[in-house]
């Protein structure tokens, strides 16, 4: 069992739902979920990401579980944040079970180099990597008109 991550982490996670589900729940664009939150994945996986957002579009199509139980839609974006005791499976592992089930993008989240790494998927695949350094502001396909400077999920 993976141990808890830590206040740092916890902060950062808070940050970025919060902004997301903003932006989010201003425009109607659809659901942001925490970590809380598991997906049944096509692949037969099973994942917990740290935030992840479905589109209106996508949560409409289903299919839906009840309360308290996985859901079984694939996130159009998906948000890991980096911690000493995950960051191998984050970057390797979970990378590709979300790129294998069609999550649409993915940012991992880095507090120690106070960066975010994005990935969009391409033909099926995760292409080139986008870095945004902490005096970047982040950007998302997915999200077309969200904009976040990266500063203000490490304050």
């Amino acid at each position: 069992m993976t141990p808890p991550a830590g206040w740092g982490h916890g902060e950062i996670e808070a940050t970025m739902s919060r902004i997301l589900s903003n932006f989010v729940d201003i425009n109607k664009l659809g659901k942001v979920f925490g970590s809380s939150t598991g997906y049944n994945l096509p692949s037969g996986d099973t994942l917990e990401p740290d935030v992840s957002f479905i589109s209106a579009e996508r949560w409409a199509k289903g299919p839906h579980v009840g309360r308290g139980q996985f859901l079984k839609i694939v996130p159009n974006l998906v948000v890991e944040i980096l911690s000493p005791a995950t960051a191998q499976r984050d970057r390797i592992e979970k990378k590709k079970i979300y790129e294998v089930n069609g999550v649409d993008e993915l940012w991992l989240v880095d507090p120690t180099q106070r960066e975010v790494t994005v990935f969009q998927l391409a033909e099926n695949r995760y292409g080139q990597r986008r870095h945004y350094g902490i005096r970047s502001t982040l950007r998302s396909r997915t999200l077309p008109e969200f904009r976040a400077p990266v500063r203000f999920l490490f304050s």
